[in-house]
């Protein structure tokens, strides 16, 4: 096992499987062909052609879109293909910054490829040696998503009509009990993208980084349920067990590969798989 593999896990996919989505006549997403065919079956207003699933001409706005979507969603949801809504809405596009198109309920996202957005946050201290440890969450067992995997220790979706910014103090202060003061010290870092073929269809995920620096006598408590529990490890331990086990949440092995070349512990002297690696964390989007 190796720091490579667990990012390749993270992009692996066949896209013969799978047909355009579009919108207006831009390309937003992928679904599996049996799919945009039986939607297009069910539901007035879905076309399929042999290369894309998109909307009927006279579906032209953001809400008449968004409620074909929703019809779609609830469908799905009916035929045991996703599980139940989550109310959570995701923007529907041609990517960041760019006026969506339309929204979908966060449960349905992978069924249709679009791109979803999230930020993830690495909580380090700094020991008086100067070596680094990260904080270190283990997701509660009761989770749909990873049961009692180690993940970071703030992380979440971005959903349509927060900014940023806001999501990240709602979050940390959800999973981590950190006060708006000190999250406001964290430090955007980059993104990763990865896109990973699930049993629900494309998972095409961008993720916003952050570094926040501790100080020594601040200890995260999670206060929504979603972590069981917080641990400080040393840099050298977290390393380990990213490359040597599948203990973690599987895209924060992303995250956690990306800290440790910017802080210097991952480097082309200790690790011949180095360039190779920094080739993987940012690979094209599917065409």
């Amino acid at each position: 096992m190796s720091f490579l593999d667990r990012i390749r896990a993270c992009n692996a996919h066949d896209l013969s499987g799978f047909r355009r989505f579009e919108l207006d006549g831009q390309a937003v997403g992928w679904i599996r062909h049996a799919l945009a065919e039986d939607l297009a079956a069910a539901l007035p207003g879905f076309i399929a052609t042999p290369q894309r699933l998109t909307m009927a001409p006279d579906i032209r706005d953001f809400a008449a879109r968004s409620a074909l979507l929703d019809r779609a969603a609830r469908r799905l949801v009916e035929q045991g293909v996703i599980d139940p809504l989550r109310g959570e809405r995701y923007p529907v596009g041609t990517g960041w910054g760019v006026p969506p198109l339309a929204q979908l309920d966060r449960a349905a996202v992978a069924v249709f490829g679009t791109e979803s957005y999230g930020l993830h946050v690495n909580g380090f201290v700094r020991g008086e040696d100067g070596g680094l440890s990260l904080w270190i969450g283990t997701r509660a067992r009761d989770r749909a998503i990873a049961p009692g995997e180690y993940d970071n220790m703030v992380a979440g979706g971005q959903p349509i009509g927060l900014s940023l910014a806001d999501n990240l103090l709602k979050e940390a202060q959800e999973e981590a009990g950190l006060d708006a003061a000190l999250v406001r010290r964290a430090v955007p870092v980059g993104a990763l993208r990865y896109c990973l073929e699930t049993p629900a269809g494309l998972k095409r995920d961008w993720l916003f980084l952050y570094d926040l620096e501790l100080p020594r006598d601040v200890v995260p408590v999670n206060t929504d349920g979603e972590v069981e529990s917080f641990a400080l490890w040393p840099v050298e331990r977290v390393a380990d067990s990213v490359r040597t086990t599948r203990s973690w949440k599987f895209n924060v092995n992303l995250v956690i590969v990306d800290f440790l070349i910017r802080h210097g512990c991952l480097t082309p002297d200790n690790e011949p798989d180095y360039l190779a690696i920094i080739d993987a964390l940012r690979p094209p989007p599917p065409a």
